[in-house]
């Protein structure tokens, strides 16, 4: 059965599609995103093997699959980017993620794959500052935004000037929740499915309140994570901004209770 993506924006010559039922069985749910400008197309954090074949099927009815530019990689993940040695072999794209995780991600492509390079795995990676940067990509750019510490310490998320939409990654993630190919519409219900989320894998109140702020002096349209449901319109991107800036989380839980020697066996 053919898997139709869910399109979250299409001007006739840039589209932002989001592909979310491709992982099956044992799977955490994940969404998948492409972006095609013209003849030009990039992959949001594709996944791992779940979602490989799939996704290339699924997508390959917008884009042509060897001749993608990009895959960007908000952190380094196995539900991320754990196929990345199928996309080398099988595209001509460039793996954009953090610094901190260029050097480890070749750990993630085998012997055989890197024997059928040219050239090395790194030839390959595109290496993103601390600080962020503008990647190019047909008419327009992508932003690499800093969210460092959400969850990962070498964290980016994605912003499209084009459509406004600012692909978060994991904050924002809901776990649980029903149709999860929908926009959240009440957004005091859908806490119980992101809060537990959030207190175990951000990792405190602070990066929240930082990051939030330089969310706010950008025009974004809609906040759309990795897995779950999408925040659409001001109104609703403000109520998930103030959220996530008074949440206590990560370290701001943590007691002496929680650094003892464990006495249970497993």
């Amino acid at each position: 059965m053919a898997v139709e993506p869910i399109v979250l924006f299409d001007n006739g010559h840039h589209k932002c599609l989001m592909f979310d039922s491709l992982v099956t069985g044992e799977g955490v749910q994940s969404n998948q995103f492409l972006i095609v400008d013209g003849d030009h197309e990039a992959l949001l954090d594709p996944g791992g093997d779940l979602t490989y074949t799939p996704l290339s099927v699924a997508a390959s009815k917008y884009m042509n699959i060897r001749e993608m530019d990009y895959v960007f990689a908000s952190h380094q993940d196995p539900d991320i980017i754990g196929a990345i040695d199928r996309w080398i072999v099988h595209t001509k794209a460039s793996i954009v993620t953090s610094k901190l995780w260029a050097r480890f991600l070749p750990h993630l492509v085998s012997s055989y794959v890197t024997n059928q390079l040219s050239g090395s795995v790194y030839d390959r990676i595109i290496s993103i500052p601390d600080q962020g940067a503008k990647v190019r990509f047909g008419d327009s750019h992508i932003q690499c935004l800093p969210a460092h510490f959400m969850h990962s310490v070498g964290n980016l998320q994605f912003y499209d000037p084009v459509s406004k939409i600012l692909f978060s990654g994991d904050l924002g993630a809901s776990l649980g929740g029903e149709d999860d190919h929908k926009p959240v519409e009440d957004f005091d219900n859908h806490i119980q499915h992101m809060i537990g989320f959030h207190r175990r894998y951000i990792a405190s109140k602070k990066v929240c309140q930082l990051w939030a702020n330089m969310v706010r002096d950008m025009d974004v349209a809609m906040i759309v994570p990795q897995h779950g449901k999408r925040f659409e319109g001001p109104a609703m991107v403000d109520r998930f901004l103030n959220w996530v800036s008074s949440m206590d989380c990560g370290i701001d839980l943590m007691t002496q209770d929680n650094y003892r020697p464990p006495v249970d066996f497993v």
